[in-house]
């Protein structure tokens, strides 16, 4: 997981008002997510920060059995970057990490990864009573690829299976340096061309 920090936080530190724009919970606009891609030899990391009325279509502290098993549904959904962010066949990619968890103005909302999330009762529901307010879903994934140079493109299936959301801010960085995308859902693909 070190190297996930590592690359994100190379991609964060590269622009300081993005990192700053996608840590205060409290500034985030309904419909819009944050995704920072960095690339490093043979490895993609990936951080998404996305609202929770984006992913589960409401931010208040969840009580319900609805709501509860919404937003496992999601954290379980976010765990699986390759079926969000669709890469080239060809690039063959495969997953070392993913990690997603639901944060709150108030309270991380950590023990939720896709290790051990079967094993919690009733009891263990309490955890998703977060504070009126924001809450934010932020998932870090680590991929390794065999052919990062046939990575041509990014498809986001993102927007069909959240329909809450309306737009990414992507933020790519690769060797040559650090682009910034606005990848809407009409138009859910990032041409990744020229990047390498």
């Amino acid at each position: 997981m070190k190297i996930v920090h590592l690359i994100a936080g190379i991609a964060l530190s590269a622009t300081p008002s993005l990192a700053e724009e996608t840590t205060q919970l409290d500034a985030h606009e309904h419909g819009v997510g944050q995704l920072n891609i960095a690339f490093d030899e043979n490895k993609v990391a990936m951080e998404l920060h996305a609202p929770g009325a984006d992913i589960v279509g409401f931010e208040y502290g969840a009580k319900s059995d609805v709501d509860l098993a919404a937003i496992d549904a999601a954290l379980q959904t976010l765990s699986d970057p390759l079926g969000l962010f669709l890469l080239p066949e060809a690039a063959s990619c495969i997953v070392i990490t993913a990690h997603a968890k639901l944060e709150s103005e108030d309270s991380d909302h950590d023990d939720h990864d896709e290790e051990g999330h079967d094993d919690h009762d009733e009891e263990g529901h309490d955890d998703h009573d977060e504070a009126p307010g924001h809450t934010e879903f932020h998932a870090e994934y680590l991929l390794e690829c065999a052919n990062l140079t046939e990575m041509s493109a990014i498809t986001f299936s993102y927007f069909e299976i959240f329909p809450n959301a309306l737009e990414l801010e992507v933020q790519v960085i690769s060797d040559k340096g650090a682009t910034a995308f606005e990848i809407e859902r009409d138009v859910a693909k990032l041409d990744l061309r020229g990047i390498f």
